[in-house]
């Protein structure tokens, strides 16, 4: 949507006039002409770095840190075309009915800054949370929509094409305002999570819960735990059923070939594309680009996941094995080194690599930064990292995020796991977390209460649902 909606910047307000000569004459623009392109698109100070701009929103804050906040307009109608195909947290704000069930809880936020999660912040907000929020990704921020909850009063610290400097500033100020210490923290990535357990350990002791919605900082959380260390109560959105089975799979399936199509605009057709890892983003990725008539090859160490890619139409292969012949490799595993040094130097000429997964290790980027490599940007979030024989490997948002960091996602699938994150908390519900066998039973609750949202279904099913699964789990936890 950020690309359908992002007013032309190089249209032509010219009036042509047509003599008899069949001359042109160019008028020349008027001040008023555009104007809300040019505050859009106002590339005067692009290169000067937001940190170093002095900015307030028309309440007179300054307590923010985006690229243009002039560009709030732009963002609002973003926020508003996303609100359209996100009932489920709309209606989490109706049935509020001007209560604040949030009242007290004090958020900082660690996500993708885009039109979807805006809606969530805003909701959070609505139930009464007070919120800051920066990017977990330095290539995924709309800048439009961050300027947008910046004008709403929300303190949101992020901008597409950040530094690793200024992700970790933007994190940093997140966490560290005077006067105001928070209580809860929703992650994607465990980033801040990470940053408040080392720099705010007495403000990560007074933490009363974590949310965190990536396979990558769940793995972070359970290192933590296992060390010890991990003295807060935390959530495991990623393993929610409606996470796994909408969100990993059904929007990953879509904004694969989307983010491929833009940055390379390579056809699928008899392509041969290796996905590592058969989780429920890499059933989507395939799913998606065997339909094109892609020929695709899977890597898979869980051998229930590696026997599901067979019988799914899949030839399961070690990388070292097709590395040289494939066209095209996707991560979609959430660990580090898929991908090495030593197989990007014997993949062929023109091959692309992406990643599906969280963080940007997963291809090792690290190593391809030597003298003997050169780097060549080619367009928006595509580089040609060329060998000294000549040899080119198309390296797509520097082994980012590619969906979230080259293209766009689709709002219904993000509203239901947004749904899982909000939840109807009440009061007590920590309670749940100091007993792990008991954390997926309220998840389970969650994950139907969410459901039925999306169905409309009314709130005697939605009841129903409950307690049949809480029957369940009830027996299950009695028998442990």
């Amino acid at each position: 949507l950020s690309h359908t909606l992002t007013p032309p910047t190089h249209t032509l307000s010219h009036t042509l006039t047509h003599t008899h000569s069949h001359t042109v004459t160019h008028t020349p623009h008027s001040p008023h002409t555009h104007s809300h392109s040019a505050s859009y698109t106002d590339s005067s100070d692009d290169e000067t770095s937001p940190r170093d701009k002095a900015q307030v929103n028309s309440k007179g804050s300054g307590d923010f840190c985006v690229k243009n906040i002039k560009q709030a307009e732009f963002g609002r109608r973003e926020i508003e075309i996303a609100e359209q195909d996100m009932s489920a947290l709309i209606s989490l704000r109706k049935r509020a009915q001007g209560e604040k069930p949030l009242a007290g809880a004090k958020i900082i936020g660690c996500t993708h800054i885009t039109a979807q999660t805006a809606v969530l912040i805003e909701t959070l907000a609505a139930l009464g949370a007070q919120c800051r929020w920066t990017a977990c990704n330095i290539y995924s921020t709309q800048n439009e929509v961050a300027a947008a909850l910046s004008e709403a009063g929300v303190a949101v610290f992020a901008w597409k094409g950040e530094s690793e400097d200024d992700f970790w500033w933007c994190i940093d100020r997140c966490v560290n305002m005077e006067g105001w210490q928070a209580n809860m923290i929703l992650d994607d990535g465990g980033d801040l999570t990470h940053w408040v357990y080392k720099k705010y350990p007495n403000v990560f002791k007074k933490i009363r819960g974590i949310v965190e919605e990536s396979v990558t900082g769940v793995h972070r959380l359970y290192q933590l735990s296992k060390a010890g260390k991990l003295s807060v109560p935390a959530m495991n959105v990623n393993d929610s059923v409606t996470k796994q089975k909408f969100d990993n799979l059904y929007c990953c399936r879509e904004s694969i070939l989307d983010g491929l199509k833009r940055t390379t605009d390579v056809m699928f057709g008899g392509k041969q594309v290796v996905v590592c890892g058969y989780g429920e983003v890499g059933k989507g990725c395939c799913a998606a680009l065997k339909a094109l008539g892609a020929i695709v090859y899977v890597t898979e160490i869980d051998p229930i996941c590696a026997l599901q890619a067979c019988m799914d139409g899949f030839r399961v292969v070690k990388l070292n094995e097709v590395i040289r012949q494939v066209d095209v490799i996707i991560t979609c595993t959430g660990n580090k080194n898929v991908v090495t040094r030593d197989q990007l130097d014997r993949m062929k000429n023109g091959s692309i690599v992406c990643n599906m997964g969280h963080s940007n290790t997963e291809i090792d980027v690290a190593s391809l930064r030597t003298p003997e490599l050169t780097w060549e940007r080619v367009r928006s979030q595509v580089d040609h990292v060329i060998w000294p024989d000549g040899k080119r490997v198309i390296l797509l948002a520097e082994g980012r995020l590619l969906n979230l960091s080259c293209s766009t996602v689709p709002t219904f699938v993000l509203s239901i796991t947004a749904t899982t994150q909000v939840g109807p908390y009440p009061n007590d519900i920590l309670a749940f977390f100091l007993c792990p066998r008991y954390v997926w039973v309220f998840m389970r609750v969650l994950d139907c209460i969410g459901s039925a949202f999306f169905l409309h279904a009314s709130f005697r099913l939605i009841v129903q649902k409950v307690i049949c699964v809480l029957c369940v789990c009830v027996c299950v936890c009695l028998c442990v």
